[in-house]
């Protein structure tokens, strides 16, 4: 097989047919275009998508009339697919796709084509359409490279904005399909000699360039590029990937987030975060069917004690959610549990930076359907504030619900502390007199999205909301209760502490 059997191609307009892509050259990149000899080259099946394209193109391909539709064969091989990845067996009957085309009208295959790309263009993994918009506005030409044919794939390469389409090619004999390919199938060596082709004809350097596959079969492509990202890989790319020190995502779920065996960690562990598992804290948990139970969700609650994780793990294990975390550097920044954090889909925080980079991460993780865990109040309140009944909150929740437009969910906790005091450098555990923790999870907070500061107060006050009467008496704590406020080796409050204004760490 050689470097001719497969073409490029630009992404036809709306209105051309799917299937009379010309062969013309692809337009060349800009000179005035940022990073115009760069390029961000994806794979599409198992990496675009999270599983196989082909059911799909079946299906609309019988219903235009075309093929036979054989799911009854090709099921377990799909099936096997989906969950191992690219085999050579699984590849030959890839190479009867075209055989199979002889005789089909190009009008018909362009109409199933279309019809297929809106069901594709539901299965994008979410954070692939991130990812894209990340590389079109760092000027990076982008670039689908397939072994699916490239009149079923250009409806949905123009729907996602690729600049240009490497795949395969099926011969055109007048209007109808001559049931072979110009030149052989785009997989493995022969795709990564036609996109070497295609960066030389566009003036792109493959070693600033990207490249995201899951195939072990696109190695050879990976190794080429200056950028390489193993997606959601085989077994043998996984390996290899370790191997050669290649970054490895899922864009199914946020970057950094760890997988093994298609499934996150907190899915792993969820028949382990279960109330029975934790004996020294008696639970009584209400309002869980509060929590959406897909979709985004910023999920609020107030903070009492460094037990807090506990009892809002439970509810969002309970709702069959995995969530996003925010929490402090100091977390991230630990040697073994920071790397666990960010395994476990943490966001790391630096306090009184001013970053905004935090919510930028939350907002993505929302914009990408996920549920977002977060104390408006930024940590536990010290000394006297820990007895306020009015509770204060800075403008984080605020800020993304308004630029999500995702709910406002509040969990109100109480006396988690007493598990976990501040000046404990451990939890007090005690099973046989377990201390009772109340966890409510209110509806969703009705916000204007007008004013941060407004809809902080209307958040803080629905976790009130769900705090027991004795949560809103005015009192004067005793010496030993302020006592166990502050964290151990406590020195004193710094000045305006206590007044920190909401939405700042000032």
């Amino acid at each position: 097989m050689t470097d001719t059997a497969v073409q490029e191609t630009t992404p036809a307009p709306a209105k051309a047919k799917a299937g009379h892509a010309s062969g013309a050259r692809s337009r060349k990149a800009s000179s005035s275009r940022p990073n115009a000899d760069a390029a961000a080259i994806f794979d599409f099946d198992r990496t675009l998508i999270p599983g196989a394209s082909g059911p799909v193109f079946q299906r609309h391909l019988k219903e235009a009339g075309l093929g036979r539709g054989d799911a009854a064969v090709l099921g377990p091989f799909m099936k096997f697919y989906e969950r191992a990845g690219e085999s050579w067996l699984q590849m030959q009957f890839a190479r009867l796709a075209a055989p199979a085309s002889r005789g089909w009208s190009v009008d018909a295959v362009a109409r199933a084509a279309e019809a297929a790309g809106d069901d594709l263009d539901t299965l994008v993994q979410p954070y692939a359409r991130q990812l894209l918009e990340e590389h079109r506005a760092a000027g990076h030409r982008l670039v689908l490279a397939s072994t699916t044919p490239e009149p079923l794939l250009a409806p949905f390469a123009r729907r996602l904005g690729f600049d240009h389409v490497v795949c395969t090619r099926w011969a055109v004999d007048g209007e109808r399909y001559a049931g072979t390919t110009e030149g052989g199938m785009c997989w493995g060596r022969a795709k990564l000699l036609a996109v070497r082709r295609w960066a030389k004809d566009n003036g792109i350097d493959l070693r600033k360039s990207y490249a995201y596959s899951d195939s072990f079969y696109d190695g050879g492509l990976l190794a080429a590029v200056g950028n390489p990202v193993a997606v959601n890989p085989d077994a043998r790319l996984n390996g290899l990937a370790r191997l050669q020190g290649w970054p490895i995502r899922h864009l199914d779920v946020a970057p950094g987030v760890v997988k093994i065996a298609g499934r996150e960690l907190q899915d792993w562990l969820r028949p382990l975060n279960r109330p029975e598992m934790v004996p020294y804290a008696r639970f009584e948990l209400s309002g869980v069917e509060n929590v959406p139970a897909s979709g985004p969700c910023i999920l609020v609650f107030n903070h009492r004690s460094y037990f807090d994780g506990v009892p809002v793990n439970l509810v969002i294990a309970r709702a069959g959610r995995n969530a996003r975390f925010l929490g402090k550097k100091e977390v991230f920044d630990a040697p073994v549990v920071g790397r666990l954090a960010t395994a476990f889909g943490g966001i790391r925080v630096v306090r009184a930076s001013g970053s905004d980079e935090p919510l930028e991460a939350a907002a993505q993780a929302l914009l990408a359907g996920e549920l977002i865990s977060m104390s408006p109040q930024g940590t536990i309140p010290r000394g006297p504030a820990f007895f306020d009944p009015v509770l204060k909150g800075r403008w984080g929740a605020a800020r993304l619900a308004a630029e999500t437009r995702a709910p406002v969910v509040p969990l109100g906790l109480w006396n988690t502390e007493a598990v976990w005091p501040r000046n404990a450098r451990l939890p007090q555990l005690n099973p046989t007199q377990p201390p009772l923790v109340t966890v409510k999870v209110g509806p969703p907070v009705k916000l204007r999205f007008d004013d941060a500061d407004a809809d902080t107060v209307r958040i803080m006050a629905a976790l009130a909301d769900l705090l027991p009467p004795e949560s809103r008496e005015h009192r004067t704590p005793t010496e030993e209760e302020l006592a166990r406020t502050y964290p151990p080796g406590y020195k004193g409050v710094s000045q305006g502490e206590h007044e920190r204004r909401p939405g700042t760490d000032t």
